[in-house]
């Protein structure tokens, strides 16, 4: 019998393909309102430089990953076609030492499938979530987690997010982490007001936190305070160059990125990384400190490989990142 999961993630999963496009056809213009778009000649063939196909992937997957490589029992609530793309990141799971039993084949459904563009070391991603039949899973007692980890979903999937609550209210001990999606984010709070309010850890970067609050951009006392509102016990804003903080309703820190040892490669991946990261440490008892010091290592670590998974690391690898880390590198209060 499967051992008890520390955490179940709970989201959609995608097969990867990597397009790096070559410098001399492609180019980054800025709009009159500010906007930056990648740039073709349109109507016409382009050569690129490489292709990468990378299975098992998307923001609950990579979480699912990187709870294994740290040493947590991971297990992973999804949806697949019955197709070849599917089996293979069913493999994928496996291969990672993530618990695949409540992955869910769709017959006569296709697996999803995004495209990355690579540009420089950003990326445009096109995506497209498949229609699933979203079910929640009956867990058995000895199958309840003691974390739930909950992201990207498809615009398909919103009654889903009321089975998940209903779940969660049959289980008041279960802590939930929500890294909300693209597709979560547009649904509204109010919407999916009941998944907010039981939400223990709330992950987002500065711009999700204002699109969700409608709080103040330069202001991260009003942000967290308001992603506190909505229920959470633990807010989290990632801010790219700027780091990120965290706050428990008694103490805010700000927390530096940690220095990338060499320029990045790809930037896939890297949010997953801290949020998913930040959870674990939790799980294994962290102060939110510590998880602040966890987190951004495993996200620079992610910078230098391409895809989302290949750099995260098992939890020896973190702890030598950070007994090697600069005096800089601590959480300070905001």
């Amino acid at each position: 019998m499967a051992d008890k999961p520390d955490v179940i993630s709970v989201g959609d999963i995608v097969t990867d393909v990597f397009i790096k496009l070559l410098d001399s056809q492609a180019k980054v213009i800025n709009d009159e309102h500010g906007q930056r778009w990648l740039s073709m000649i349109f109507g016409t063939k382009l050569p690129y430089d490489t292709v990468e196909t990378i299975k098992g992937v998307g923001n609950a997957s990579n979480a699912a990953v990187a709870f294994a490589r740290l040493g947590l029992n991971s297990a992973f609530v999804t949806n697949v076609g019955d197709d070849q793309i599917g089996r293979d990141m069913i493999d994928s799971l496996h291969a990672n030492k993530v618990d695949s039993r409540f992955v869910r084949i769709n017959p006569d459904k296709v697996s999803n499938v995004h495209y990355v563009l690579r540009y420089d070391v950003e990326r445009t991603i096109l995506i497209k979530h498949e229609a699933y039949d979203y079910h929640w899973p009956h867990l058995r007692p000895n199958e309840v987690p003691n974390w739930i980890y909950f992201s990207s979903i498809s615009e398909h999937a919103l009654n889903y997010h009321d089975q998940i609550a209903d779940w969660l209210d049959e289980y008041p001990d279960v802590k939930l982490a929500f890294q909300p999606g693209t597709f979560q984010i547009e649904a509204g709070v109010e919407r999916l007001k009941r998944i907010y309010a039981r939400t223990n850890v709330l992950i987002v970067n500065r711009e999700e936190a204002v699109n969700i609050t409608g709080g103040d951009y330069n202001n991260y006392h009003d942000l967290l305070k308001k992603m506190h509102d909505l229920g959470a016990k633990i807010a989290v804003i990632t801010d790219g160059p700027n780091g990120a903080v965290a706050s428990d309703q008694r103490d805010i820190l700000k927390m530096p990125l940690y220095p990338d040892p060499a320029p990045p490669v790809d930037r896939t991946g890297a949010g997953d990384a801290f949020a998913s990261t930040f959870v674990a440490a939790l799980i294994k008892g962290n102060t939110i400190a510590g998880a602040l010091q966890w987190a951004p290592i495993n996200s620079m670590s992610v910078l230098q490989k391409v895809g989302a998974q290949a750099g995260l690391l098992n939890e020896h690898e973190l702890e030598h990142f950070l007994s090697n880390s600069p005096d800089t590198y601590r959480p300070e209060a905001l």
